[in-house]
């Protein structure tokens, strides 16, 4: 089955750390301007998604969204949330750690385009 997100072993590493720390998480893509594009950790009652947010699957059983506008233009792409050293946003919990989630992206198939299930704005 493709996945429209997942994680490389470095993320998932890190989601374990934050999850012992913080409990539930979930990821927002950011497509903000203060963070450029980068995927957001949060603990999950303190983030609100929106009617223009899509949620694009799970990883480390972390729910993970980004703006509908935004999936319009990555829709194409498969989101692989890595981890690299430096600060990212004072928002997300792995900022503290001396590291940044970062967002890689690889262009899906036609064929697995094709098997891709279509979703839509949580609204």
């Amino acid at each position: 089955m493709v996945e429209r997100v997942v994680a490389t072993e470095k993320a998932l590493d890190l989601i374990a750390a934050l999850k012992a720390a913080h409990g539930a998480l979930m990821f927002h893509q950011s497509g903000g301007c203060c963070d450029g594009s980068s995927p957001m950790c949060f603990p999950l009652a303190e983030f609100c998604t929106g009617n223009s947010d899509v949620r694009l699957g799970e990883i480390a059983g972390c729910p993970v969204f980004i703006g509908a506008a935004q999936y319009e233009v990555w829709s194409h792409t498969q989101l692989i949330i890595d981890v690299v050293p430096g600060r990212g946003s004072g928002f997300s919990l792995e900022a503290p750690e001396g590291l940044r989630f970062l967002t890689r992206g690889r262009v899906f198939t036609a064929a697995e385009l094709a098997a891709l299930e279509p979703i839509a704005a949580q609204g």
